[in-house]
């Protein structure tokens, strides 16, 4: 048995940890942004530099997390229900974008589909498709570090439920679509909720491997978090309070909505 002080001890050092490291930083980035008011927040959206990124960084988000919905889900599927050569490699594969720098991943997608020497680039720039400082590499950088969030979430979910009612509705003569749909969907829909949400919001902040593929081109390929970048080293440290928390924001709304749409009996 742990005595008493040693729990409230453990306690403190555990709320100290998480106020030092995430409430106070960002209680200070609030402060900061209301204080002038609302003044930060309405020059920030009146700035059509912020409302481009906004933009921008919205359709990347949302492309990445469709992206790696479908894929996640599939890959989740695979991993614990079939059983195949190279099984235990793809699953430790899933997890490097959790130990690889973003940054290092920009740089590889460069070499890959660089226009003028990378492996495919140019191949694909004579077909008019520009990969690198452009929508469609930000959005592989977006979704190759947000890949293992949608897996991680639901793998355990799918080993957890089983498969007996997917075998009984097979046996009942339902086919692999309708199956999944009505028997395996329903019965993760948590796990894929929580993992979007938490792609969503790995998304809407990705810095790294954005800012190396994209270029940070003004107007054209720079996200919100460039943005707060360049606003920042130019001295306009107001709206860069401001667009940071409204990428804080985005964050916090997908949590509560998912908390509070989620069935007090699932918790």
């Amino acid at each position: 048995m742990v005595s008493p002080p040693v729990k409230w001890g453990l306690r403190v050092l555990a709320v100290g940890y998480v106020f030092f490291l995430v409430a106070w930083p960002l209680a200070l980035l609030v402060r900061q942004t209301f204080g002038n008011g609302l003044g930060n927040l309405v020059d920030a959206l009146g700035d059509e530099q912020v409302t481009g990124a906004l933009q921008l960084t919205a359709m990347i988000a949302f492309w990445a997390v469709v992206i790696n919905l479908v894929f996640g889900v599939t890959i989740s599927i695979l991993l614990v229900r079939y059983e195949f050569p190279g099984k235990r490699v793809l699953s430790a594969l899933i997890d490097l974008p959790l130990s690889v720098s973003p940054v290092v991943v920009g740089l590889a997608l460069v070499l890959a589909y660089n226009g003028r020497n990378g492996l495919v680039g140019p191949e694909l720039e004579a077909r008019g498709v520009q990969v690198i400082f452009d929508s469609p590499g930000m959005i592989m950088a977006t979704c190759f570090v947000a890949l293992p969030l949608v897996i991680r979430e639901v793998v355990p979910v799918l080993v957890e439920v089983g498969d007996d009612q997917e075998q009984a509705a097979r046996s009942l003569g339902a086919n692999a679509p309708q199956t999944f749909w009505r028997i395996t969907l329903p019965s993760i829909k948590w796990g894929v909720v929580y993992g979007v949400v938490l792609s969503l919001a790995r998304s809407v902040g990705e810095f790294g491997a954005v800012k190396i593929v994209s270029g940070n081109i003004t107007g054209r390929t720079q996200t919100a978090t460039l943005v707060v970048e360049q606003k920042y080293q130019n001295f306009q440290q107001e709206t860069a309070y401001a667009t940071s928390f409204l990428l804080i924001l985005v964050s916090i709304a997908c949590l509560l909505v998912v908390a509070f749409l989620r069935p007090k009996h699932d918790s």
